[in-house]
C-alpha cells in the first residue's frame, strides 16, 4: 500500500495522524511542528531529506531544520547518508517502545531531575529550625518528593529494559491492573 497519494502528499489515515500529532504537540510541551515532524518520519518508516519534510508537511524550512535538531536532541531522530548523495536523510525509530524509552531518558534530564533537585531543595528549607512552615505542608511537601523519586526511579528502570522487555512489563502490569481492580 503506498504511503503517498502523489509526490510527497500522505495517504488520508497518514496525514490525519500526523495532523493529530501536531495539534497534541502543545498539550506534551513541544511545538506543533517537532511533533509533526517526529509522526511523520515514524510513520513514513524510512528516511527523508528536510527538504522532503517541508514538502510534505508544508512548514518553513527554517522550523524543519530547529524541529529536527530539538528532536535529535531528545534522541528521536538520527541523521543517516546514502551512498553518492550529499544530503543528510532523518529518521526515527521504527519501535514506539524505543521511542518511549527515548522520551524517559531525555524527559527524565530535562525536568524529573531539576524538578528533584528543586523538591528536596523546598523540603529542606521547611524542614529548618528556622522555618515557620506549618508542619502539614512540610510532610506535603516530603511526601512530593518521595512520590516523585518513586515515579522516576520506575521511569529508570523502565528506560533501562529492552524495547521487547518494556512491552512484556507493560502487559503484565495491565493484567495486574485488571486482577486489582
Amino acid at each position: 500500500m503506498p504511503v503517498f497519494t502523489e509526490r510527497m502528499k500522505l495517504e488520508p489515515p497518514l496525514h490525519k495522524y500526523v495532523v493529530h500529532c501536531g495539534e497534541m504537540g502543545s498539550h506534551w510541551g513541544i511545538s506543533r511542528s517537532v511533533a509533526q515532524i517526529h509522526a511523520l518520519l515514524f510513520v513514513i518508516g524510512h528516511p527523508l531529506t528536510a527538504d522532503e519534510i517541508v514538502e510534505t508537511l508544508d512548514i518553513a524550512r527554517s522550523n524543519v531544520g530547529a524541529g529536527l535538531k530539538e528532536l535529535q536532541s531528545w534522541g528521536l531522530v538520527k541523521v543517516t547518508q546514502k551512498m553518492g548523495d550529499r544530503r543528510d536523510y532523518f529518521e526515527s525509530f521504527g519501535d514506539v517502545w524505543e521511542s518511549f524509552r527515548a522520551i524517559i531518558k531525555a524527559r527524565k534530564h530535562r525536568e524529573i531531575e531539576p524538578s528533584i533537585q528543586a523538591i528536596r531543595e523546598c523540603v529542606e528549607e521547611a524542614k529548618a529550625k528556622s522555618s515557620k512552615v506549618e508542619a502539614g505542608a512540610a510532610e506535603r511537601l516530603a511526601a512530593m518528593l518521595n512520590f516523585v523519586e518513586l515515579m522516576d526511579a520506575w521511569g529508570e528502570r523502565a528506560a533501562k529494559l529492552s524495547p521487547k522487555n518494556l512491552r512484556r512489563l507493560s502487559q503484565l502490569a495491565d493484567a495486574i491492573f485488571r486482577l486489582v481492580e
